[in-house]
């Protein structure tokens, strides 16, 4: 069957929006997506060694875009097909304006290891920070003497706790501006921020163009659905966009949001986008 469309949905707060699970109806959304030709793809901040704890490698779905863009793997095979790292250099200056901050952060090692990383602590308490270090125990190191790590970097990840007044996300997306910071809410406590420090090439929307470049697919036949700040570059390019019921105001502001009341969200917004779309 010829591909016609695309679905481009988050993972966590969104296609699962309790207990890392996905609900019966937005598994049959899914599986019933594949058969009418459409494209089904995952776009998480997860890595893939994370996204792989929650989706067995049978999930009716066609790509993985992991690392929110770092990475994207065809599902099916279990092939990944394209990655991205940050070079030394870019590393370097990433890391200095984070220690300048003293902030509490990690630098990951390039795909496809890069849930292994080295730490670095400002000493201050951070109970989110903390809990991530504890989560990766058997992947995760101090970093030695405060230098800089060698080589390439996927990513690196900054985490401010939720008491903090203010946060330095925007001066340090202004100071990087050559390359791509992105803010999330933490998975963890649902609080803290997390500030994610990529390669200019990583967005979830830059992977999802790759595919339906790839793909044969158009632009106007591509809907989004996300729940949370990692999603807006992809939100504002897709050709129709949600957000679930309870993502922050400032998207429920910019993109319809959708309610099914049983955790099926996503399969809302697939059956709103159906209703308008012609291919």
């Amino acid at each position: 069957m010829a591909v016609k469309a695309m679905v481009v949905t988050d993972l966590d707060g969104t296609l699962f929006q309790k207990d890392h699970r996905i609900s019966r109806r937005n598994y049959q959304t899914l599986s019933d997506l594949g058969e009418q030709g459409v494209l089904r793809v995952i776009a998480t901040g997860r890595n893939l060694f994370s996204a792989h704890k929650v989706l067995p490698n049978e999930f009716p779905i066609d790509f993985l875009i992991f690392s929110s863009g770092a990475g994207i793997m065809a599902w099916p095979r279990q092939q990944i097909v394209y990655s991205v790292s940050l070079e030394e250099e870019e590393v370097s200056l990433a890391f200095k304006t984070l220690r300048r901050r003293s902030l509490d952060f990690m630098v990951h090692r390039p795909i496809p290891d890069n849930h292994h990383f080295v730490f670095y602590s400002s000493g201050q308490p951070n109970p989110d920070f903390e809990a991530r270090c504890a989560l990766y125990r058997d992947f995760a190191a101090p970093g030695r003497n405060r230098e800089v790590p060698p080589g390439k970097a996927c990513q690196l990840v900054a985490i401010e706790p939720y008491h903090r007044p203010t946060s330095h996300y925007a001066e340090i997306r202004k100071e990087l501006d050559r390359l791509t910071v992105v803010r999330t809410t933490s998975p963890l406590d649902r609080r803290s921020l997390w500030i994610e420090i990529f390669s200019k090439e990583v967005s979830k929307a830059k992977a999802s163009i790759r595919i339906i470049r790839d793909q044969g697919i158009r632009e106007d036949a591509v809907m989004a659905i996300g729940n949370d700040y990692n999603d807006l570059d992809l939100l504002r390019w897709a050709a129709r966009s949600f957000v679930v019921s309870d993502a922050p105001g400032e998207l429920a502001a910019s993109f319809q949001s959708v309610q099914s009341g049983e955790e099926s969200d996503f399969s809302e917004a697939v059956a709103l986008w159906q209703r308008e779309i012609v291919f």
